[in-house]
């Protein structure tokens, strides 16, 4: 590090943290009286050697070599934390391909990452500990440090090459600059934005190494689901944002869109990773700090790049700020793990037993509240000093003066946990845990023991190649879902783009349950016998709502079945020939009921015939949905192919249907179930092919939704491209005769294309564009719809929802408990007045049968009246001058409508 400092510039330390930090150094001198458990362990020169990595040609390199294997599969080490999974070390360095995460498997919206890091720390580095927080320049720090390898070694070219080891998880918001991301993703936009990202520090001679978590461990759940919970609610936020609006939300409610840690693994690797030979990319089979940690200081890195306080605290790399990197100069902040040690009065050793006491990832800040307490009263006892500018940071600093005042007292070296901490044995062993959380494995120290592989989850239903080549392609982002299928017995998904008002659309994860179990079947049960005795059981851990997360679904796999003598999962992912390729198109189809549509293999792009797949059993799944929705989404895939990322970027759009953001993310989502299904049945397709930027952009789906049910014809939809048709009309003949083989009847019901947010959105309002009443209460969940698949005479029409009852309306409008003073008219079939006398500006314009199954719009007279506008206007109205027209001026132009020559309508 003494060669990196000169790129440094230091910060002044003027804060009042600063000040009780210096003192904290005054009062303690380091190598005195202190005796340290970890001695010899964690303090002191290290030296690390380069490890050999031999370099392989462009194109045909494995993401890792046995040596990396060594450092992130270490089944037996007895100093891998205790709650971690492992894997055999035997796999070989042959793994290729791209990976995966399970605390996102089928991708996430929202707060992703898990790992929250120590609590409050980040706060005071970056508030209270200015001589730690240092601006440097990447450019320099890699110059410098590839200088300081040549000096140490003989080194080959790629030994000398710095490495940047970068914390995936943490860079998406970074990453994901794209202006619009509620629509359901600017996918191209987004893939351009990421090589752009790796070409600026492959210039600069930075080599890339990309980590990304894994599965979400069990003893962290509970804080998982309470961010998925969390989370929740900003999405029922931007939802009622929409709707009141028509616009997207600002950053403030920004949602990563759904699936993207999932997509980005993959844009890594086919568009960034290996257009510069030697950056890649790796997914862990936990979370990974650990991992980031240990593979930098193994492997001598330059720095990790991250936001995660827990890097303050692993003994390794230099720790690099994500957050304030400055893509433009490659600048950003260096959090100084020596300066802040000094800062608060510590030895590195020592931090391990301070972000434990403070709160971490694996010890909850409520099991050691009791220990912070008395420790900041017994620092403000002895720092009268007025403390009430920065209360984070005087915990921090209570906590490290606790610290040192044990370590200092304690006798025995070979006491890990100080016993004058006065914990009870539940106590003691969480922060021994917690401790070994951050004790990299050359860190050697008994108090971590020893853990042995896990067995696979359902090792007796697949063969041990099967089990084995899962954890490759795991690892190698190549396999999906898979992995957390057969060694897991899990799968996971994170919070969707999903409006809880809509009664009409099912959620993403009952919608495509049946496909999962078909996947499950394929994975376990091909070639058994499929006795309902033994049937193995998936834990689902998925976020919708109405699901409590209380416990994980219990999802039994469906048997699977194959037009072949003797099927067998091997068969599909070992085999060769063009039987056996014929036989994973097959089981590849009939995971979405699309056997048909073999015919097209080979005659239409894959990625086309991806996008058939999934929509056809959208249509089918999902029965509410029209002959418009199937439309827009064929009419989008298409048109995507011909379409520059700028064309994409100035999209029009004038307002927001929060129904056609909600199918976009079913879109996607479904995305996901493709990879799963692509890699059950031993990759009929290329996975790149399935990659949503080849069949979906968000932007452009949201236009068409909105042509499509404003009766835009055929040209129109697509772009007026004459090219264009006839591809359109072949897929949507091939949807429309398999829906109707399947018994599913696509109708044409368009579906209003007024802004929705023209009216005041109430608690009890249902999105207009989903055709629902807002009075009715019956939504997929009172219906008992939790199973997904096709549910024959569960249209709209069938519930009992009767279109010309208005009484039913009526009554429903007197629920309200208040009197409706009229503001807003809906005129009927025939007008023979200015429509500008009529309707006010700002107001909806529906259709009468659409305005007769929404309570909002109540009879009067002859016409319908919306009780949202009375003299209680809201915000916005009044800005627009809304306010203006009283009671007076309503009546006159319901008195003018009814003189005008309107048709009477039958009621």
């Amino acid at each position: 590090m003494e060669k990196v400092v000169g790129a440094f510039r230091y910060v002044t330390d003027k804060t009042e943290c600063g000040r009780a930090a210096g003192r904290m150094r005054a009062n303690l001198s380091f190598g005195q009286t202190c005796r340290s458990p970890f001695k010899g362990i964690l303090s002191g020169p290290r030296t690390v050697k380069a490890p050999e990595e031999p370099e392989f040609p462009f194109g045909v390199a494995p993401l890792i070599t046995d040596y990396q294997w060594s450092c992130i599969l270490r089944a037996a080490s007895p100093f891998r934390p205790p709650p971690r999974h492992s894997a055999s070390s035997s796999i070989p360095a042959s793994a290729s391909g791209p990976s995966r995460r399970h605390s996102d498997s089928l991708g996430a919206g929202g707060s992703l990452s898990l790992r929250m890091g120590v609590k409050g720390l980040q706060y005071f580095m970056d508030s209270c500990c200015p001589e730690a927080c240092v601006t440097v320049n990447l450019r320099d720090v890699a110059r410098q440090h590839a200088a300081k390898r040549q000096q140490g070694w003989t080194a080959t070219a790629d030994a000398t090459s710095p490495t940047l080891v970068v914390d995936g998880m943490a860079c998406l918001r970074h990453w994901y600059s794209c202006k619009d991301w509620v629509c359901g993703g600017q996918w191209r936009e987004y893939i351009n934005v990421l090589k752009s990202w790796v070409e600026a520090f492959t210039s600069a001679g930075i080599r890339l190494v990309f980590f990304f978590d894994g599965v979400v461990e069990e003893q962290k759940r509970q804080e998982w689901v309470k961010r998925r919970r969390r989370v929740n609610r900003e999405v029922s936020k931007v939802f009622r944002h929409i709707k009141s609006h028509g616009v997207q939300p600002g950053r403030e409610l920004f949602c990563l869109p759904s699936g993207l840690p999932t997509f980005t693994r993959f844009a890594l690797r086919f568009y960034c990773c290996f257009q510069v030979t030697g950056s890649r990319s790796l997914l862990l089979f936990a979370e990974a700090d650990y991992e980031i940690a240990h593979y930098a200081r193994n492997h001598d890195s330059m720095g990790i790049l991250g936001q995660d306080s827990d890097f303050i605290i692993y003994d390794s790399a230099p720790y690099f700020s994500v957050a304030k990197l400055q893509m433009n100069s490659l600048t950003t902040v260096l959090y100084d793990r020596q300066g802040f040690c000094r800062a608060v009065g510590l030895a590195v050793n020592q931090l391990p037993l301070l972000a434990c006491l403070l709160g971490n990832d694996v010890v909850s800040e409520e099991r050691m509240q009791h220990i912070r307490k008395n420790a900041l009263a017994t620092y403000r006892k002895n720092n009268p000093a007025p403390h009430s500018d920065a209360p984070q940071g005087q915990m921090v600093l209570a906590v490290a003066q606790l610290v040192s005042s044990l370590w200092c007292t304690e006798e025995e070296e070979t006491v890990y946990i100080p016993q004058s901490l006065n914990l009870s044995d539940p106590q003691k062993e969480l922060l021994k845990k917690g401790i070994c959380f951050y004790l990299l494995p050359e860190q050697k120290a008994p108090l971590c023991g020893q853990t042995s592989a896990l067995p696979s989850a359902f090792e007796k239903y697949v063969s041990p190649q099967i089990v084995q080549d899962c954890k490759e392609k795991h690892v190698a982002a190549e396999g999906f879902m898979a992995y957390g299928v057969v060694c897991e017995g899990v799968i996971e998904c994170s919070n969707t783009l999903e409006d809880e008002e809509d009664a009409e659309l099912l959620p993403q994860a009952l919608v495509y349950k049946a496909c999962r179990q078909h996947i499950y079947g394929l994975l376990l049960l091909l070639g058994h016998d499929g006795s309902p005795v033994d049937l193995p059981v998936i834990k689902e851990w998925f976020v919708y709502p109405g699901n409590p997360l209380n416990e994980p679904d219990m999802v039994r796999p469906v048997p699977f079945s194959l037009p072949c003598d003797r099927p067998s999962l091997d068969l599909l992912w070992f085999g060769s020939g063009p039987e056996v390729s014929a036989l994973r198109l097959t089981s590849f189809l009939s995971i979405f009921d699309c056997q048909e549509f073999s015919e097209l293999y080979g005659a239409i792009e894959d990625s086309l015939l991806a996008a058939l797949c999934l929509v056809t059993y959208i249509v089918i799944q999902v029965q509410t949905l029209s002959l418009e929705d199937a439309d827009s989404y064929l009419s989008q895939a298409v048109c995507l192919r011909v379409k520059s990322i700028r064309e994409l970027q100035h999209v029009k759009l004038p307002f927001l249907s929060s129904r056609a953001v909600q199918l976009g993310s079913l879109y996607v989502r479904g995305v996901g179930h493709l990879l799963g299904a692509n890699c059950a049945s031993g990759y009929p397709l290329p996975s790149a092919a399935l990659m949503p930027w080849h069949s979906f952009d968000g932007r452009l789906f949201h236009s068409k939704y909105l042509l499509a049910h404003g009766g835009a014809e055929g040209a129109v939809l697509l772009d007026n491209d004459s090219s264009c048709l006839p591809l359109f009309l072949c897929l949507r003949e091939k949807l429309i005769e398999t829906c109707r083989k399947r018994g599913r009847v696509l109708q044409s019901r368009p579906r209003p294309c007024a802004p929705e947010y023209s009216h005041k959105t109430t608690p009890g309002y249902r999105d207009r564009h989903t055709g629902w009443p807002s009075g009715s209460r019956e939504g997929w969940r009172e219906r008992g719809d939790t199973t997904g698949g096709s549910r024959p005479g569960g249209q709209w029409r069938e519930r009992g929802e009767a279109r010309g009852d208005p009484s039913a309306h009526e009554n429903r409008g007197r629920e309200c408990g208040r009197e409706v003073n009229i503001f807003t008219l809906i005129l009927t079939t025939r007008v023979e007045v200015p429509r500008a006398w009529a309707i006010l500006p700002n107001s909806p314009e529906v259709d009468r049968i659409t305005a007769e199954e929404d309570s909002s719009w109540l009879p009067g007279g002859h016409i319908l009246l919306h009780q949202g506008h009375n003299l209680t206007l809201n915000r916005e109205e009044r800005s627009r001058g809304l306010e203006r027209r009283g009671p007076k001026d309503a009546k006159d132009m319901i008195k003018e409508v009814n003189e005008s020559n309107f048709s009477q309508p039958n009621m």
